[in-house]
């Protein structure tokens, strides 16, 4: 991609920020809301009702900073202490065009993610290098678990909204297909 996700005098994010952005995953658009809570301390309390009804999660870190990733595991327990149990969570390394300043290796990164069952993936904010991955993996991951039935939908609390009837019952019938044939053998 072409296009850069961080323009140079760009200000941080205060508090929490919202946005959205469809995206096509497998033939399917998919809307994403996204709530940016930029990981600060003095605004963890008020963040943590984010997490209620999170169908995903970014954890960012920032790979020149020993700090960031130091505080990750407060981070995933706030997320697995207070989102569905059902969470998709995703460890993202930013700042990967840094590679001089660099804190936390990717081997260290990859090894906290495989400890915590976390997918994983280094971006670059500034180049945009994996930016898009690390969403459509998100989104690609929840899909999968919906149509194999590990994620239900009409959980109340499970953070996902069918825009129409259509995909809902496209949904349940891979579900019925998918355990109908639970036992099955190709």
């Amino acid at each position: 991609m072409s296009e850069s996700y961080v323009k140079e005098d760009s200000s941080h994010t205060i508090g929490v920020e919202f946005g959205s952005r469809i995206v096509n995953v497998g033939g399917k658009a998919i809307k994403l809301q996204i709530w940016d809570t930029a990981g600060q301390e003095r605004v963890r309390s008020v963040t943590r009702s984010y997490y209620r009804g999170a169908a995903g999660a970014l954890l960012v870190y920032d790979t020149t900073s020993r700090e960031s990733f130091n505080t990750l595991s407060n981070w995933l327990n706030d997320t697995r202490t207070l989102a569905s149990p059902h969470i998709i969570i995703i460890l993202v390394g930013n700042k990967k065009d840094l590679e001089e300043a660099r804190e936390v290796t990717f081997l260290e990164a990859s090894n906290f993610a495989q400890e915590n069952d976390l997918i994983f993936l280094e971006t670059s904010a500034k180049t945009g290098e994996n930016v898009e991955e690390s969403f459509l993996k998100c989104a690609k991951t929840i899909l999968a678990k919906i149509e194999t039935g590990e994620i239900d939908p009409e959980t109340i609390g499970s953070g996902i909204q069918f825009s129409d009837q259509a995909i809902r019952n496209n949904i349940q019938n891979r579900q019925k297909q998918n355990s109908s044939c639970a036992g099955c053998r190709p």
